[in-house]
């Protein structure tokens, strides 16, 4: 499975399935965004900014995506593992390029390598005044904890860090590790921002440790006020 997964027609097929999905959960439901106004500056100054949403919301995100749209530099972060790679080949189509990167296992000198060149270039393309999205959780878990990869980028470039729940109803909650939303055509959808929340350039692994676990929870705290918008409860959410 992993050899046929790996085969770029394939992976151009899948991503193209992916990307139809985004469009259609985008373009067939009515959306509300709540507290957009937070992340306003961001949108009308060009200023650099990282934007956080669950792994789980992937399928969802194009969601958020009219709203980043009014910017002109974002990209996103995507794991390098197979399945990444139709996750980045329909986020392109959706105008958020990826820089790929993941958490490498001890011992694995290459990818940690890896790891730390595309850190490396997130943190110059949010200086640089780009928007940089991250899926926190992602791609391993564990589901809705914020991993502290993301935080140290926030910390090095001294960007706002803003969250970002979505949710629509009706939805197929699939029981993987990240617990993954797929939409059903038509219906409603949700949007709920957070921000912005900065970390300080001084933070130690344990003020890291600290601001994991309250921005980990407010963040699916907005997760779960946009299913309450639609009218949707996962009872296994957070778990």
């Amino acid at each position: 499975m992993k050899k046929l997964l790996r085969n770029p027609g394939v992976q151009a097929f899948l991503g193209w399935v992916l990307w139809a999905q985004l469009a259609i959960t985008r373009r067939t439901r009515r959306w509300r965004h709540e507290n957009v106004a937070c992340v306003e500056p961001v949108l009308a100054h060009e200023l650099p900014a990282i934007g956080l949403f669950w792994h789980g919301r992937i399928p969802l995100s194009l969601g958020l995506a009219e709203i980043w749209w009014r910017r002109s530099k974002l990209r996103c972060m995507v794991s390098p593992s197979s399945d990444g790679e139709f996750v980045a080949q329909a986020l392109a189509r959706a105008k958020f390029p990826a820089i790929r990167t993941s958490s490498a296992k001890k011992g694995d000198s290459a990818k940690a390598r890896a790891a730390v060149a595309a850190i490396r270039e997130a943190i110059a393309w949010v200086k640089d005044g780009g928007v940089l999205f991250i899926t926190p959780d992602g791609p391993r878990g564990p589901n809705e904890v914020i991993a502290p990869g993301a935080l140290q980028i926030a910390r090095r470039t001294g960007a706002p860090i803003y969250l970002m729940g979505v949710a629509v109803s009706p939805v197929i909650v699939l029981d993987t590790w990240d617990r993954v939303n797929i939409a059903w055509p038509f219906g409603r959808g949700a949007t709920v921002w957070d921000g912005p929340y900065y970390v300080p350039g001084d933070a130690d692994d344990e003020a890291i440790a600290v601001l994991i676990e309250d921005l980990s929870a407010r963040l699916s705290a907005a997760n779960r006020r946009a299913e309450a918008l639609v009218g949707h409860v996962d009872p296994a959410a957070g778990q």
